[in-house]
C-alpha cells in the first residue's frame, strides 16, 4: 500500500499518541450489538487475525491500541505481534475479571504499558453501590508504579465526583453512552457475550459526556463514539459521527473506536473521517 497518511497526534505523558486509537472489544469478541457479531468477530480475531489486524493499524498511520490486560487475548497477542516487529502503544484497562486488580496493574506495567485505566463498568458499578471510594486505592497504585493513571466510565457524575474530589489521575476514558443506568457486567466478564437487554444507547446522552469532557482539564479518551455500530447506518452516518466528536472534545484529546474490518476496510475509513474531521 502507498505511505500511511500522518494522523494528529497529542502528547500522552512521554509519548505522542495519534487521536484516532483503536479499541479492542472487537477483537475480544464483544460487539455490544447481538450474540451473531460476537461469534463473527471472534471467528474472524483468531490469533493470527489480531495480529495481523495489529499491523494493518500501524500500516495505516494509528500508533496507539486501548485493551484489556488479560493474560490469554491480548497480552499474549501483543506479545506475538511484538516478536514480529511491532510497535504499538498500548493503553491498558483493567481486567475485571482477574482475582486481583493489583496485580493486574502491576502485569500491564512491567508489560510496557503507556497508561492504565481502571474499568468504566466495574467503576460504575462501584459508583450505584455506593463504594466509588475503592476505586481510589487502584489509582493510587498506578501512580506508585510511575504509569500514566485513568479512570473510565461511562457516566458523568463519575467525572464530575472525581473532579470534586481532586482525585490524582491523568486521563479519563469516557464513554459517550452511559450504559450504566443499571448495575450491569461486561460481557467478557460475564462470558455471557452481548446481552442485548442490558444495552441502552440513548441518543440524548452524548451531550451530556460532551459538557462534562469540556469542564474538566485532564485529558480525555472519548470512546463508543459510533454508537457500538448504532450510528453507522451510512457512511456519511458515520463521517458525521466522527466529525461531531473531533468537534465535541478538546484539543488534547483522542478517540477510541473499536474496527471490525470483515466486510469493509474500517481502519482506512476511520483514518480518513479523523483527518477530515482534525483539518475542520
Amino acid at each position: 500500500m502507498s505511505e500511511a497518511p500522518t494522523l494528529p497526534t497529542v502528547p500522552f505523558g512521554d509519548y505522542q499518541i495519534t487521536r484516532l486509537i483503536s479499541g479492542a472489544n472487537p477483537v475480544c469478541g464483544l460487539s455490544h450489538l447481538s450474540p451473531e457479531m460476537d461469534a463473527d468477530m471472534k471467528a474472524y480475531f483468531s490469533e493470527q487475525g489480531a495480529v495481523s489486524y495489529f499491523h494493518d493499524l500501524e500500516r495505516h498511520g494509528i500508533n496507539t491500541l486501548q485493551a484489556r490486560g488479560d493474560f490469554h487475548r491480548i497480552l499474549h497477542w501483543r506479545e506475538l505481534f511484538q516478536r514480529e516487529g511491532g510497535r504499538l502503544h498500548w493503553i491498558g484497562q483493567v481486567a475485571p475479571e482477574m482475582h486481583d486488580h493489583f496485580e493486574n496493574i502491576r502485569v500491564m506495567a512491567a508489560a510496557g504499558a503507556i497508561g492504565i485505566y481502571y474499568h468504566g463498568t466495574r467503576t460504575d458499578n462501584m459508583w450505584l453501590a455506593g463504594e466509588i471510594d475503592k476505586v481510589e486505592d487502584y489509582l493510587k497504585y498506578m501512580r506508585d508504579l510511575g504509569i500514566r493513571v485513568g479512570l473510565g466510565t461511562h457516566m458523568p457524575v463519575v467525572i464530575e465526583y472525581a473532579e470534586e474530589k481532586g482525585w490524582d489521575l491523568d486521563f479519563y476514558m469516557a464513554c459517550f453512552y452511559n450504559l450504566s443506568v443499571k448495575p450491569r457486567e461486561s460481557g467478557l466478564v460475564s462470558g455471557q457475550g452481548t446481552v442485548a437487554a442490558q444495552e441502552w444507547f440513548s441518543e440524548d446522552d452524548p451531550p451530556k459526556m460532551v459538557e462534562t469532557i469540556q469542564r474538566t482539564d485532564k485529558q480525555v479518551l472519548a470512546f463508543k463514539i459510533l454508537g457500538a455500530t448504532r450510528r453507522c447506518a451510512t457512511q456519511e452516518t458515520v463521517r458525521d459521527a466522527f466529525r461531531y466528536a473531533f468537534d465535541s472534545i478538546k484539543p488534547q484529546d483522542a478517540v477510541v473506536v473499536g474496527m471490525f474490518p470483515k466486510y469493509e476496510d474500517q481502519i482506512a475509513l476511520n483514518v480518513q473521517y479523523t483527518l477530515e474531521a482534525c483539518a475542520n
